[in-house]
């Protein structure tokens, strides 16, 4: 199904039980609908579930100008409204916890949970020889610098991104969420893979540390450790729920 919001038309999905309380359902960077899914469908008896295609992917056209999180969160402010979805369950992975996160600071909904989602803004030395870099990039005769900046430093996101959604994904990424988390009284779940590559455990305990009423649950498995491990994680997404 398509909704035509105020700036952009979305793709989502909306099935199961109707009585329910309403879940919606983020997925991560480069991801669509399909990534959820398995959430979606074994929760689906119980619960009325909403998937949705963030602009730039799946089948949602992508934005006119950059993103930045604030404005991925206006499009699930303007489709609740819309759909008539009151107090959701928010779940969100990765990118999508980090958009979960920002509209969970100003709107009300019943809990949330964040599968390996990043939230704050790390400094590491790959930080420290990327701005270096830039700064190198401004030096004369050092323009074409930016191309090799782009094949052999950004990641692999980055790269795989259009032009106009690399602006957004660099918008994405440094954005510092500590504040926004800072204001979520509701329940929250977090869910790590003890071998994720893409956010580490410290950065999951400082979301913890960060929310009043937040617990950090660690499972086998990398940055897609909901879906490694997905039957245990819909027991302890039963429970929690």
């Amino acid at each position: 199904m398509e909704l035509k919001l105020e700036n952009i038309t979305i793709h989502y999905i909306q099935y199961g039980c109707k009585k329910g309380k309403d879940i919606i359902l983020l997925h991560g960077w480069g991801q669509n609908i399909e990534m959820m899914k398995p959430i979606g469908d074994a929760l689906s008896s119980k619960y009325h579930i909403t998937i949705l295609d963030f602009p730039g992917f799946g089948e949602s056209k992508e934005p006119s100008v950059a993103w930045k999180v604030e404005d991925y969160a206006n499009v699930i402010e303007q489709m609740v409204e819309k759909l008539k979805i009151e107090k959701p369950i928010i779940m969100g992975h990765s990118f999508g916890g980090r958009v979960a996160i920002y509209y969970s600071a100003y709107h009300s909904i019943e809990k949330l949970v964040l599968f390996a989602s990043p939230c704050f803004k790390i400094y590491n030395s790959d930080n420290v020889k990327v701005r270096l870099l830039k700064q190198m990039k401004k030096l004369p005769g050092m323009n074409k610098f930016g191309e090799y900046m782009k094949k052999h430093i950004g990641s692999r996101d980055y790269k795989a991104a259009s032009e106009g959604m690399r602006k957004t994904f660099v918008n994405v990424v440094n954005e510092d969420l500590g504040k926004y988390a800072k204001e979520i009284e509701e329940p929250t779940l977090i869910i790590w893979g003890e071998s994720d590559q893409e956010v580490t455990y410290e950065e999951e305990k400082m979301i913890e540390a960060a929310m009043p009423d937040a617990a950090l649950i660690t499972l086998p498995g990398s940055h897609y450790a909901y879906l490694e491990n997905l039957p245990q994680v819909i027991k302890i997404l039963e429970s929690f729920l």
